[in-house]
């Protein structure tokens, strides 16, 4: 069985539900995303231009931290967001957006260039899409109330990303599932169907 698994996707997509299924099937060690950590969140939300760098720099300190205690646990584990994810979709996307300025930019972008070559990729990643109905339906139904002043755009192109990202990723394996109409957690046929992809995926067989 691969013991590195790695859950990528945008704002909604269904990561942290999907992580603790995997979680609970396959006793992989689970490692989350800090949102409720990160003390610029709010105030990045509030107003993106002003504290993008500063949240981005937490995210990317505080994802190395999770990569390093994953790797160093011996334990199988799965991670919920990358790192090149923060980097490469989410800093990049507010530095294109002209929200990041680009001296803070070139900083980051020198750190995680260091980081990411520095880091063991995962051994398989499962990258989550959605719509973006469905990404919109989410954040509505979990009622984190920084994320309900997130912009459509901003959640459009973060879509837009993702899809050109995930194409290129070749780090490791890569599987696709798409949760738009998926409910792993209640709908018995769903769960026979992504059950069987990722054991595929994990090479277990007859499990």
């Amino acid at each position: 069985m691969k013991k590195y698994v790695a859950v990528a996707g945008t704002i909604g997509a269904g990561k942290t539900s999907l992580v603790r299924w995997l979680e609970k099937r396959y006793g992989l060690t689970p490692f989350y995303e800090p949102n409720e950590g990160n003390p610029y969140l709010a105030d990045f939300y509030a107003d993106m231009k002003r504290w993008a760098f500063q949240s981005q720099a937490f995210f990317l300190a505080h994802k190395l931290e999770l990569h390093q205690k994953l790797l160093g646990s011996g334990k199988p584990a799965v991670i919920d967001r990358t790192i090149y994810e923060d980097a490469e979709i989410f800093a990049k996307n507010l530095y294109l957006q002209k929200l990041m300025e680009k001296r803070d930019w070139l900083v980051y972008e020198r750190l995680y260039e260091g980081i990411r070559a520095a880091l063991r990729p995962p051994d398989v990643m499962i990258a989550l899409t959605c719509s973006l109905g469905a990404t919109k339906k989410r954040i509505a139904q979990r009622g984190r109330a920084m994320e309900k002043a997130i912009p459509d755009a901003y959640l459009r192109r973060l879509h837009r990303m993702y899809t050109a990202w995930f194409g290129a990723y070749d780090l490791s394996p890569i599987v696709r599932i798409d949760t738009t109409n998926l409910d792993y957690a209640e709908d018995l046929l769903d769960l026979i169907e992504i059950t069987a992809t990722v054991d595929k995926a994990l090479g277990i067989r007859g499990k």
